[in-house]
């Protein structure tokens, strides 16, 4: 799988924008706020229909501009495909694939398979359980159609069932209506408990190996599956939390408030890791959902790396750009020789400015 090319119209600071990608490693370097980012901001939206940085469409269009469009040209096993975008004001969307007007998002996922690593996805370990949900989340949906039905289902019972919540305050005969969305609830919700409990056993497969590479054998690092309930206790937990609920105004209880567990030795590394422990465990957290794209389809994705080199010291750099042989990879940066080793092969160069990403050429590797 490779990204052949890649337009913008009026999406960011871009009013036109063509490149056309190298299927080795791709380099976009530039002063800060020039729009690295939002390169690879667009590839992310086409492939996943979100933005990496949680933008809303509105955000994404140029100012003055009244609506933007992204197209991204693909080559999967050979065939190629296309993938078009469009963002309007106050509108919904509009997303094509080879020409073709797609009805639902579940229909982009799995197209092309990304995987986006930030100086923000460093803290995963630290950070609220929503960054782990969203995580957990963002990788299932690209591997697993059933998952996507489920989850985008689930999101929808749970707004129906919170706003019910709300109205049964000033309607208390609305509440005979509540088992029809708690059983909805508990059946699409029960299916992303178990689809995440064995993502997390499938990441701890590949976990291990990559750790322990990291950190020369001295740490053992193992997730753990923290659901808010499990399967077969959520009908429960509905019924027992009700009367909260309804003063809360709000669902209790579900896979919406689950987390990831992260433990080295058996001490967990949210409470009492180090920085430094926490930022290697998020880095081998993404070393492995990349291998685990690798071994579900038997291809490699996109790596995105955005302007995280310069977060990591030297031994974990060499690990991390160790991983990149064999996979097309886009990588923003401020400068070039600052981090980047000299034996490090660079197949092409993009200068970023004030909206404007010109080829600058390519960098050879060193005689051996």
């Amino acid at each position: 799988m490779i990204i052949e090319s890649l337009d913008f119209k009026d999406f960011r600071n871009y009013a036109s924008l063509h490149l056309d990608f190298d299927p080795g490693t791709n380099v976009f370097f530039g002063d800060n706020a020039q729009g690295k980012t939002n390169i690879l901001e667009g590839i992310c939206l086409c492939a996943t229909s979100r933005s990496h940085r949680g933008s809303r469409d509105r955000e994404m269009i140029r100012f003055g501009a009244e609506e933007a469009h992204l197209r991204m040209m693909i080559r999967k096993g050979g065939v190629p495909g296309r993938i078009d975008m469009h963002l309007r004001k106050g509108k919904s969307r509009g997303i094509a694939v080879n020409g073709v007007p797609i009805r639902k998002i579940s229909e982009l996922f799995g197209l092309v398979n990304v995987v986006v690593f930030s100086p923000e996805d460093l803290g995963i370990v630290k950070n609220g359980p929503a960054d782990r949900r969203r995580f957990v989340n963002m990788e299932l949906c690209q591997l697993d159609p059933v998952y996507v039905h489920s989850l985008i289902q689930y999101n929808r019972v749970l707004q129906q069932r919170n706003q019910l919540l709300k109205e049964i305050s000033f309607s208390p005969e609305l509440l005979d209506t509540l088992d029809a969305w708690d059983s909805q609830l508990v059946r699409f919700g029960s299916a992303i408990i178990r689809s995440r409990r064995e993502f997390v056993r499938e990441l701890n497969g590949i976990l291990g190996d990559i750790h322990a590479g990291l950190t020369g054998g001295r740490e053992n690092l193992v997730l753990s599956y923290e659901p808010d309930t499990e399967e077969d206790e959520f009908a429960g937990c509905l019924v027992r939390n009700l009367e909260e609920e309804k003063r809360q105004r709000t669902t209790l209880s579900g896979p919406h408030r689950d987390d990831i567990g992260f433990s080295v030795d058996g001490i967990n590394l949210r409470r009492f890791g180090s920085q430094g422990q926490q930022r290697t465990a998020a880095l081998s957290l993404k070393l492995a959902e990349i291998e685990i794209v690798r071994r579900k389809t038997k291809d490699s994705p996109i790596l995105l790396l955005d302007d995280v080199l310069s977060e990591l010291d030297a031994g974990r750099q060499e690990n991390l750009l160790g991983i990149l042989r064999g996979t097309q990879t886009l990588i923003t940066c401020t400068g070039l020789d600052d981090f980047i080793s000299h034996a490090f092969h660079i197949d092409r160069m993009f200068r970023v400015a004030a909206g404007t990403a010109v080829l600058a050429g390519k960098k050879e590797e060193p005689d051996r």
